[in-house]
């Protein structure tokens, strides 16, 4: 029943309040302001659709942990090797360009908190959810905005709302793996880089390591990458279902790829500027 009425409502929502009469003594820019908001309006109501959707426990039924299973799989081993590997290389470049510079100023002691920072907290969540997003949440997105073009009818739409719902799941689980084991990678690499094959700087480098993570950083960090993973799992599929309706076949999926894309950055680009000022102000 709750299901039900999720799908009446967003197709109420993708239907009806598409035509808001807009008053004639507004000027084109104001229109344009109030289309914008509408657009916006209409996005977050469908992700949260497919939000609850997915904390919904029907969703994980027998029939549907197959589908489920695969999408995870698909979307999670082929580019978790990738991935690893990149973050290692990088990590160990910029340690060591850390720690030469830092040594250079007298200031090692700070070198590789500095590298726990810069690529644990900020990069690697901001990296890792891209990532995920540009091999395989933006073009779940298209295809689902493709493989079905008929007309929004209640039915259709809880057939796109279950199709997009794994898709929305495996998404959130690549992205929290990604960045979780390259996080972890990271610091392996960074403590090797800068100590070798030794435990003599176990010690120092856990304390430092409680020194970054204070509780106020770690529950942002913890905050900021579940949004990410959110944010790049949920607005591709919703960008997919809203732009389907005025978008012909013919460039429906470029359409929904870059749109989805544009729309993305946007609030991951916002999230991380507030991550940073709860960080460092």
């Amino acid at each position: 029943m709750a299901t039900h009425a999720l799908v009446v409502g967003s197709h109420w929502l993708l239907g009806a309040s598409v035509t808001v009469a807009t008053p004639a003594w507004l000027g084109r820019p104001a229109r344009s302001v109030q289309a914008w908001l509408l657009e916006w309006w209409q996005l977050g109501h469908l992700g949260a659709v497919l939000l609850v959707l997915a904390l919904t426990p029907s969703s994980y039924g027998r029939n549907r942990r197959p589908v489920l299973a695969r999408h995870i799989f698909r979307n999670t081993a082929p580019i978790l090797l990738g991935f690893s590997i990149v973050s290692a290389l990088v990590t160990v470049v910029m340690t060591r360009i850390v720690l030469v510079t830092a040594m250079t100023y007298g200031l090692s002691q700070y070198a590789l908190q500095v590298v726990i920072r810069v690529l644990v907290l900020e990069l690697i969540p901001l990296a890792g959810a891209l990532f995920v997003a540009l091999r395989c949440t933006i073009p779940d997105g298209a295809e689902l905005a493709t493989r079905s073009a008929d007309s929004l009818t209640p039915k259709g739409l809880q057939t796109l709302l279950t199709d997009a719902t794994p898709r929305v799941v495996a998404g959130v689980f690549a992205g929290i793996t990604l960045v979780s084991l390259s996080g972890l990678l990271v610091l392996v690499v960074a403590y090797l880089t800068g100590f070798g094959l030794t435990l003599s700087g176990l010690a120092g480098y856990s304390r430092m390591f409680g020194q970054v993570f204070s509780p106020t950083v770690t529950l942002i960090y913890v905050l900021k990458t579940l949004l990410f993973c959110l944010t790049v799992s949920l607005i591709p599929m919703a960008s997919a279902l809203l732009d389907r309706q005025t978008m012909t076949a013919s460039n429906l999926r470029t359409s929904a790829e870059m749109r989805g894309l544009v729309r993305m950055f946007s609030v991951v680009l916002l999230i991380e500027v507030v991550s940073l000022i709860g960080n460092y102000s």
